[in-house]
């Protein structure tokens, strides 16, 4: 489980339930298909806009990897009456703020805002869902960005190309899953006007976005603006979803990667995951809270503070582009662990089989589930304390799930989690038998040729 702040708020939770964890909202859908998501809460001056289309890095065909990344950076390239650069400018001179990101099924872009200035963010983003500015020179400079982050934020970074690239490609099959979220040079520099002006039409639809909007609003009078900027914007026929499918797994796999630029060495153990929303996926999930989340658990006490040999970790279900909210099948549950130099993968790899096992052979303790219980509370009210952290959980549960009530009734349904149910769910999905193992060894950088 990523992150260490729920708690922070996990002692002032332990005796809420799943239904004192309400979101109230308002849901409906526009003649063009946009569904539409309102929740008022007049308690700070502030508003979040957020938009989220469906459509990721699994969305690409072959020859057009890196396509959904690329398409973040083009949406803040201008549009027919906002001009390039007018969209940050207008919204950060409000004292707001914006960004967009990039997964495996969806991306999203938000602003938050001053609440009186609610209409200029709708307006600018019905602008560019409407009339985005795709031109040769819009195109080249972003492939210019694209490539620079690339160099930057990837290619000199330790560990990330191991993570970006070559760990989709370990774990999955099907290239609609196993190729790099942000792409290859080659199809970077392929890619044509005409190529990113049918991917806007195909996937930037309204019929394909959820809007949602959440903070201090008169939810009148946000109708009003929402009908009035994106009610017009014509639909597109809805995109086909490709096969995702993954052919059974064939046993354990494993490589090694070598990285110039890891100062210690690590290894990403992953297991295919269960299907979204399933009891097991509730189960898996718990399971995951025990071994891997905050100062108590499993992993931290025992393989970081007891064998001193874990520096530190990360895991989650849908590591490393996603997480349990956003997670679509197929996925995996994996985990990331720096260890030191002279403790070799194979015995780290040994001391988390370990682990595992005495949770799927020995289960827990109805303490520890409590702690499991109050982390998760704690873990959704940390979720839900801005109106952003909201309009996401809300926009993607409506994306994946048609249904933002999730927003409560998933917490539900992982406090209802029996341990049995997670001791099962570790002995099912988490056995060397489907495992994939992938070692991160620091290398000296290679020489140039001649020397």
């Amino acid at each position: 489980m990523k992150g260490l702040a729920p708690l922070m708020v996990a002692a002032s939770v332990a005796g809420l339930s799943a239904a004192e964890i309400q979101v109230p909202f308002e849901k409906y859908q526009l003649k063009n298909g946009m569904r539409v998501i309102l929740s008022q809460d007049n308690a700070v001056p502030v508003v979040a806009i957020y938009v989220i289309y469906g459509v990721g890095a699994r969305s690409e065909e072959k020859g057009r990897s890196g396509f959904a990344h690329l398409f973040e950076h083009m949406m803040f390239q201008g549009s027919a009456n906002a001009p390039k650069g007018m969209h940050f400018k207008t919204v950060e001179s409000n004292g707001g703020s914006l960004n967009g990101s990039t997964h495996p099924d969806f991306t999203d872009y938000f602003e938050v805002l001053p609440s009186n200035k609610l209409a200029v963010g709708l307006w600018l983003e019905a602008d560019r869902m409407r009339s985005l500015a795709i031109t040769e020179e819009n195109l080249q400079n972003q492939k210019d960005a694209v490539k620079e982050e690339r160099r930057l934020t990837f290619d000199n970074r330790p560990y990330n190309t191991a993570i970006v690239d070559r760990w989709p490609e370990l774990a999955f099959r099907n290239w609609q899953n196993s190729h790099s979220l942000i792409g290859s040079y080659e199809d970077l520099e392929a890619a044509t006007v005409e190529d990113v002006a049918n991917f806007f039409r195909t996937y930037y639809a309204p019929n394909n976005a959820v809007l949602a909007v959440v903070g201090d609003i008169s939810i009148p009078e946000a109708k009003k603006w929402i009908d009035t900027y994106f009610a017009d914007i014509e639909p597109q026929p809805q995109p086909k979803h490709p096969d995702m499918a993954e052919p059974p797994l064939d046993g354990p796999r494993s490589a090694v990667v070598k990285d110039p630029l890891a100062r210690v060495p690590g290894v990403i153990i992953g297991y295919p995951g269960p299907k979204r929303r399933s009891e097991d996926f509730y189960a898996l999930i718990m399971a995951d809270v025990a071994l891997t989340a905050g100062d108590s658990s499993r992993f931290q006490q025992n393989l970081v503070k007891g064998k001193k040999a874990v520096i530190q970790y990360q895991a989650d279900l849908g590591w490393p582009f996603a997480s349990p909210n956003d997670y679509i099948d197929p996925g995996f549950y994996s985990m990331f662990l720096l260890h030191l130099p002279n403790v070799p993968a194979r015995e780290i790899v040994a001391q988390v089989n370990e682990e595992i096992a005495r949770l799927a052979n020995d289960g827990i303790s109805d303490a520890e589930i409590g702690r499991l219980r109050t982390f998760l509370k704690a873990a959704r009210l940390t979720e839900i304390q801005t109106s952003l952290g909201r309009a996401k959980l809300l926009g993607q549960y409506e994306l994946f799930d048609g249904d933002p009530s999730l927003i409560a009734k998933e917490l539900e349904a992982l406090l209802k989690v029996t341990p049995d149910q997670l001791q099962a769910a570790a002995a099912k999905y988490l056995t060397p038998e489907r495992q994939i193992v992938m070692e991160v060894v620091p290398a000296p950088p290679a020489r140039p040729s001649g020397e």
